[in-house]
């Protein structure tokens, strides 16, 4: 059967295809540690209690129709009000624009501001930015982000591909790597972007940058969270930010999401979404609007939550030091931001014990899910090279006393290689 050349064309997702085997393997009754989902265990992670019982008193009174297009105003006002008390951005109604979360607001800027054929950078291991940028057409300008830059894109990186392109997409604290960008570091792109729109004339598009902050909040330890515009205030022009509930309250299926930018671009992506009908729902979006000026509920939800994202996270990188103190072939990124760690399983090469040679990073992948029950995802599925030997570890569905058993079976799994 002929269908269109998108259908035909769009690339598989690994990590749905490793949820297949997982899946298998539980049903057979197999003792597998999941770490592959960047999403909540709701018995271990649930919603603010506030932000629950308005979802249901908004229901009870009977908020079941449409909500406006660009998000109702009394959710928009929220929104202004939480963002410039947060992070000191100020922005006007017509540059708040709501969405049924992250996902519709990130291919309706690819949508608004790219045609086919422009060039969009952006960095590898990144989530999904090679399939934003294969529906609309333009052209991949894919950076291979560096461990020893924790796998963040630099302003070298981006430097000599910045003349032609259109878009810049970048996310901070970043999935897949938890890991953030510096203050120098993000400075450092922004005036690149702030330079290269001076030299372009009104003829031309201008630069802009795609700015993904949904796991803002949750940053550990000394690191801090920064953004472009309070950075530099001319960038206010040229960003899109991308934000939501969906992890920061835990909330990824409630669907509440927004994105703050210039007006004349949130216009084109209103104008999108009203036609795919990409809303939030009307009584979450009235239950957000009142839960996000409770500041003391918020405040207090946050500390328990990342304590117990951090535990998660630390707990499991110094059991991985432990093993690589031991001698054996795996590495961690120290915990930075989000639910997620980096983590390398180098097998690639090596022998198992009945002397079966591991061929490649798709074969180690294998190797842990059925020796050590591990299961967590290859940055391969985030369109770096698949030779590449660092995962992605989520901690969302993480159950506290299962962390020591399951670095015990890793190692037991790790010392049957040569």
């Amino acid at each position: 059967m002929k269908l269109s050349q998108l259908s035909e064309t769009l690339i598989g997702s690994e990590i749905v295809k490793l949820g297949g085997e997982i899946r298998e393997k539980i049903r057979k009754g197999e003792r597998i540690y999941n770490f592959t989902v960047g999403d909540f265990d709701p018995s271990i992670f649930p919603i603010p209690k506030e932000l629950e019982d308005a979802i249901v008193d908004a229901y009870r009174k009977h908020f079941t129709n449409y909500p406006a297009a660009e998000g109702n105003l009394d959710l928009r006002e929220a929104i202004h009000s939480f963002m410039k008390y947060e992070e000191g951005l100020d922005y006007e109604m017509s540059e708040i624009l709501v969405a049924s979360g992250g996902r519709p607001l990130i291919y309706a800027t690819f949508r608004a501001i790219c045609d086919k054929g422009d060039n969009i950078i952006y960095a590898v291991p990144s989530w999904n930015n090679n399939h934003y940028t294969h529906f609309i057409g333009a052209n991949h300008i894919v950076i291979e982000a560096k461990a020893e830059n924790n796998f963040m894109p630099t302003a070298d990186d981006i430097a000599p591909h910045i003349k032609e392109a259109t878009l810049i997409a970048l996310c901070s604290p970043q999935n897949p790597t938890g890991t953030t960008f510096s203050k120098q570091g993000l400075e450092m792109i922004c005036d690149l972007v702030l330079e290269e729109n001076k030299i372009r004339n009104d003829k031309e598009k201008k630069l802009y940058v795609l700015y993904d902050q949904m796991y803002r909040h949750l940053t550990y330890g000394t690191i801090q969270h920064y953004n472009p515009v309070s950075l530099r205030p001319e960038m206010k022009n040229y960003t899109v930010f991308i934000d939501a509930i969906s992890k920061v309250f835990a909330a990824t299926g409630v669907r509440v999401g927004w994105s703050l930018g210039p007006a004349v671009i949130l216009s084109k992506m209103k104008a999108i979404l009203t036609h795919i009908g990409a809303w939030a729902p009307m009584a979450e979006q009235k239950a957000v609007s009142n839960f996000l000026a409770n500041h003391e509920a918020i405040k207090k939800y946050l500390l328990n939550f990342k304590n117990e994202i951090e535990e998660r996270l630390r707990r499991i990188y110094d059991g991985l030091m432990k093993l690589k103190n031991e001698g054996l072939p795996v590495d961690a990124i120290a915990p930075e931001a989000a639910i997620y760690l980096t983590i390398k399983i180098d097998l690639a090469g090596k022998k198992t014990v009945d002397g079966k040679i591991i061929s490649d990073q798709s074969e180690a992948t294998a190797y842990v899910l059925n020796n050590a029950g591990l299961a967590v995802v290859p940055f391969y599925a985030f369109g770096t090279d698949r030779s590449s030997p660092w995962y992605r570890l989520s901690v969302g569905t993480c159950k506290k006393e299962e962390i020591d058993e399951m670095i015990g079976r890793l190692r037991e799994a790790l010392k049957k290689i040569n």
